[in-house]
């Protein structure tokens, strides 16, 4: 049993190894890790209709006109951060959206984007609207 418990480099927690064969090792994690698929997510806004995540990374879309979002996230102030979030989503909750929020946004963005999944709204959703 002591030989199947794992450390990962640059991954945070233990793993249990499952199975091995040839380079492929399935591990699972023995914390317990919160998973959500980003459909699920929202971010609030001043009104209280807190709009889903695909909407903005679709806002961002368009405001970038398909690119990636240019500002390094590491290195961006809370103001700037809060700019660039407010120009694509100008009623988000200034009070409840924190900068890390922010950055994972711009973040995720840019990895869907830099790997072309850039497909963020349904055709039907946005007929809808």
């Amino acid at each position: 049993m002591k030989q199947n418990i794992l450390a990962i480099s640059g991954k945070p927690g233990l793993f249990l190894m499952l199975a091995r064969g040839g380079n492929t090792i399935i591990v699972e994690t023995l914390d317990q890790d919160r998973i959500t698929s980003l459909n699920d997510v929202s971010i609030y806004t001043d009104d209280g209709d807190d709009i889903k995540l695909m909407k903005v990374f679709e806002s961002m879309k368009e405001h970038e006109q398909g690119k990636a979002v240019a500002m390094d996230v590491k290195k961006a102030t809370k103001e700037q951060l809060a700019e660039y979030v407010g120009e694509v989503l100008p009623n988000f909750d200034r009070d409840r959206v924190y900068p890390n929020d922010m950055r994972k946004l711009i973040s995720w963005y840019n990895i869907l984007v830099e790997n072309g999944l850039t497909d963020f709204v349904d055709p039907e959703e946005t007929e809808e609207e």
